[in-house]
């Protein structure tokens, strides 16, 4: 596990999207898995969150993605884009949200990515 933290580390350095970058992936995966029907306003790297990897304030339509996502795979990113961006259509985590989140084809994949990586980081689970 240290060994994939490593080449995660050094994939960061190597991709950095920005936030229109961010903004842009969220409108494609919105489009493609969700008919358009989640319209975020902004989406943003944000270093204050420690304890999950992305969060959204649905009545302004902003997304927030935390710097530790930085360098991970891109798949793993879009799950964390998409799980926020259904956030804007409901709110709560009920059988309703996943099942949209589930629309995203590595949803399963990336959940277990995020888990491992939490326990070899942390030794416990992070949320979104």
């Amino acid at each position: 596990m240290r060994r994939m933290l490593d080449r995660l580390a050094a994939k960061e350095q190597r991709r950095r999207f920005s936030d229109d970058d961010l903004l842009d992936r969220a409108r494609e995966l919105s489009t493609r898995y969700l008919d358009g029907r989640a319209v975020p306003r902004s989406v943003r790297w944000v270093e204050n969150q420690q304890h999950r990897w992305g969060s959204c304030t649905p009545d302004h339509a902003t997304i927030r993605l935390s710097t530790r996502l930085r360098g991970m795979p891109g798949w793993v990113v879009d799950y964390v884009i998409m799980h926020e961006l259904v956030h804007l259509l409901v709110p709560s985590h009920g059988p309703r949200f996943w099942a949209l989140v589930e629309r995203y084809p590595k949803a399963e994949r990336a959940r277990g990515f995020l888990e491992g990586f939490s326990m070899a980081a942390n030794g416990s689970p992070e949320e979104c």
